[in-house]
């Protein structure tokens, strides 16, 4: 059985994820900062005939990152593939945007991803093989974001990230790609504190292509594909899943 981790799964893109993944029969390892809600995702995995195993995961601190991850390698050997979801989208605007709120943002959104990354693609070199997703944004490739300058940095931030990883690691037998979803219905985007809110979310429908803003079910499957043998010439690219937004909006 292969075996997949998913940082941020307790909610949104990340659940959905999860379950994707359960579908295809693999080992879902669920992690969230969030236990209430990584303990459901997992909860109902397994109640669908479903392998999963959650484990608390604060993507800020290095030391629990690479304990859990060598956690993981001990109950279930070395990882397949590592799905990079967890993040966080505050609204600040520049005035107030402070170093603390600044490093905030990088040390969740982007140095995150490589506290998971370093572990995780160590175990995955001795086996020669492996899959690494990233979540970047079409705010972090495409789009500035207002009041948002840290999280569009952070998020371009992720563009690089893959770059790189892809080039130093493929020798290696290890794939590494991202995507950057557009407007897609989870609760960040519906916060209006920091984000569009129900009512913008669905004016932002009008000018999509599709006619519809995402679900987290159409990200899932996307990163789903970056990870089967079907993308298997596929590395350090970042696949925009937006429904047409960038290229049919002028």
């Amino acid at each position: 059985m292969k075996t997949v981790l998913i940082t941020g799964a307790g909610i949104g893109i990340g659940r959905a994820t999860a379950f994707t993944f359960s579908k295809m029969g693999w080992r879902v390892i669920v992690t969230d900062i969030l236990e209430k809600e990584g303990a459901k995702t997992t909860e109902e995995i397994n109640a669908s005939n479903g392998n999963a195993h959650f484990f608390k995961i604060d993507v800020s601190s290095t030391d629990e990152a690479e304990m859990i991850v060598n956690e993981v390698h001990e109950k279930f050997g070395p990882l397949d593939a590592l799905i990079c979801n967890a993040g966080i989208a505050h609204k600040v605007p520049l005035e107030q945007l402070s170093d603390e709120k600044w490093d905030h943002t990088f040390d969740v959104d982007l140095k995150g991803m490589i506290r998971l990354i370093r572990p995780v693609s160590a175990k995955m070199k001795v086996k020669r093989e492996g899959t690494i997703v990233c979540l970047s944004s079409i705010m972090g490739v495409a789009y500035g974001w207002d009041q948002h300058v840290h999280y569009s940095a952070a998020k371009s931030g992720v563009v690089g990230l893959v770059r790189g990883l892809a080039v130093e690691l493929a020798k290696h037998g290890i794939r590494v790609n991202g995507v950057a979803p557009g407007y897609v219905r989870t609760a960040q985007a519906l916060s209006e504190e920091h984000s569009l809110g129900a009512e913008g979310l669905e004016q932002a429908a009008e000018f999509i292509p599709a006619g519809r803003v995402g679900e987290p079910e159409d990200i899932a499957d996307v990163i789903a594909f970056l990870v089967s043998n079907a993308s298997r010439y596929i590395t350090g690219q970042i696949i925009t899943v937006d429904g047409g937004l960038l290229v049919g909006r002028y």
